[in-house]
């Protein structure tokens, strides 16, 4: 159903909750929330274009043969979606009841036919050889029920994944894991790679050469989720570094530690593609590297003994050699995908890689609004210069204009939209954004899927707004909810009636799965399943 933006009014939407389930029961936009200066950017020529676009890119004209009699009348009901509408599944049983857990949990193969899953390495291997892939008493429903400040627990957010894959086969979800290789010393390398792989000698000598100390951490505990501390004195330290001693110069006095690091890199994707190659759908190879190929030559292959990184100290090649070790290890069937904030650099670097050989399946790109300020800016038709790269229709088509030249198809990756407030007047803000900019991003040729990043509210990495989900922190449905539930099971599925004829029936809709019924000649119910790709 097409809806011009002149139409759209004011609805309650009336919510029924239980223990597992949300049902719908009416959503319509309130167009007063935003300003006259915002509707004359979304106005009904971008809207029209972006129906047209969806109508030429996310539908597709089908023959399928039914045993119905000529003239019978034959449904027609989509069931699935070809295209990706998913969420990061990181709250996974940590919700602290049962019955949010429940409602979180039912959203996956309803709303969302695909999940990110974890596999951040510091909390996926607190410990060399000893990965974190099963579920312990520490992961488990009982534990996070128990638990007053969960928050504070350094396995917040990161599941074990077995038992989150487990559960989303059951759902018949696409799994997408996240991420492989990814230089963050805060999120996800282990600082046993330094503590433990750098003899003390190499780190004197170091030390020695560049009057710089390194900091060391102890594995054994974790790094605070709120006190960043330890990571700006690492980074520090290396750009110090960097500053006195050459590449070549750092790699003969820390030998062992360089090789260690390629090693662990190149074991950690070759064992995570033995245990979940052929269960897990696509990966984020590697994440946020372009601003490091922007600031350190920008090639993919440099030809150094290892990569200096804002990070600190990378493989070498690193972006390169995921996707080289990635395509070794992983089957065939795996998609293999690069994730990206910087958008600047971010074509040249996919280019590169491409024509060094890197397998790179998926283009992967972010959109965060983080800051709820930007929001109440947005609605006033007002955009600062990054809300405008992000969110104004002409720089959306710009944005995947370019990308789309890669010729992959592209992952929108992690989507945050904060709202102005947790008002219903804030609510409705978050979610006209929301619904506009899914909308154009849908209508993308070379879009494959769309990832909601935080779902609940409350439940982001420290930092992130609390108020960017699309439930409150006791899983109450927000405004979002029902404009993205509108757009994926209604205004994008779709449902008719056709008449069989020469045993076919001929019929447009979305990409994706169908189940097609009809009475046959003795009145009884039949049914096929078809595709529409």
């Amino acid at each position: 159903m097409k809806r011009s933006a002149a139409s759209w009014v004011l609805v309650s939407a009336a919510v029924i909750l239980s223990n597992a389930a949300i049902a719908f029961a009416g959503f319509s936009i309130d167009r007063s929330v935003m300003s006259e200066a915002y509707w004359n950017i979304w106005n009904e020529g971008v809207q029209a274009k972006i129906d047209a676009d969806i109508e030429k890119y996310r539908k597709a004209d089908a023959t399928v043969e039914v045993a119905a009699p000529d003239g019978a009348e034959v449904k027609v009901e989509q069931e699935s979606h070809a295209f990706f509408f998913g969420a990061h599944i990181f709250n996974f049983n940590q919700l602290g009841k049962k019955e949010w857990n429940d409602r979180y949990k039912e959203l996956y193969g309803t709303l969302f036919n695909s999940a990110t899953v974890a596999f951040y390495w510091r909390t996926l291997e607190r410990y060399p050889y000893a990965p974190r892939f099963e579920e312990r008493y520490e992961d488990t429903e009982n534990f996070w029920n128990s638990c007053p400040q969960p928050k504070e627990q350094p396995h917040w957010r990161r599941p074990p994944p077995d038992p989150v894959i487990s559960f989303l086969k059951t759902k018949g979800c696409r799994i997408h894991g996240h991420p492989l290789v990814w230089g963050s010393p805060h999120w996800h390398s282990p600082t046993w790679l330094w503590s433990d792989y750098c003899p003390a000698a190499e780190k004197r000598a170091l030390e020695a050469a560049s009057g710089v100390t390194v900091p060391s951490f102890d594995f054994h505990k974790e790094i605070s989720a709120c006190d960043r501390q330890w990571t700006r004195d690492w980074t520090d330290a290396w750009k110090k570094i960097y500053a006195k001693l050459t590449d070549e110069e750092i790699a003969a006095l820390v030998p062992t530690y360089i090789k260690a690091q390629a090693d662990f890199y190149e074991r950690r994707i070759r064992d995570i593609a033995a245990r979940y190659g052929s269960r897990v759908d696509s990966w984020d190879v590697v994440n946020e590297s372009a601003t490091d190929f922007d600031k350190f030559g920008r090639k993919a292959v440099r030809g150094k003994p290892f990569d200096r990184s804002w990070y600190g100290p990378m493989p070498a090649d690193y972006a390169y050699k995921a996707f080289v070790w990635s395509h070794k290890y992983m089957p065939e069937t795996a998609w293999l995908n690069i994730n990206e904030y910087n958008m600047v650099p971010f074509f040249d670097q996919i280019r590169d890689l491409a024509a060094n050989g890197a397998k790179i399946d998926v283009v992967g790109s972010q959109m965060h609004l983080f800051n709820p300020a930007e929001s109440v800016s947005i609605a006033r038709g007002e955009f600062t210069e990054e809300a405008y790269k992000k969110t104004h229709p002409e720089a959306v088509a710009e944005r995947f204009r370019v990308l789309s030249q890669a010729g992959r198809p592209i992952h929108l990756s992690e989507i945050t939209i904060t709202a102005p407030d947790s008002s219903p007047r804030g609510q409705m803000v978050q979610a006209i954004i929301m619904r506009n900019l899914y909308r154009a991003w849908f209508s993308v040729e070379k879009m494959n899927g769309i990832t909601w990043w935080n779902v609940v509210d409350d439940c982001g990495a420290p930092g992130e707004p609390s108020i960017s989900g699309l439930f409150t922190r006791d899983m109450r449905p927000k405004t979002a909810y029902f404009a993205m539930d509108d757009l994926v099971n209604r205004e994008w599925k779709t449902k008719t009636t056709v008449k069989a004829a020469g045993g076919k029936v001929t019929f447009r809709g979305f990409r994706g799965r169908y189940r097609l019924s009809w009475k046959d000649s003795d009145g009884k119910e039949r049914t096929t399943l078809a595709e529409v790709r």
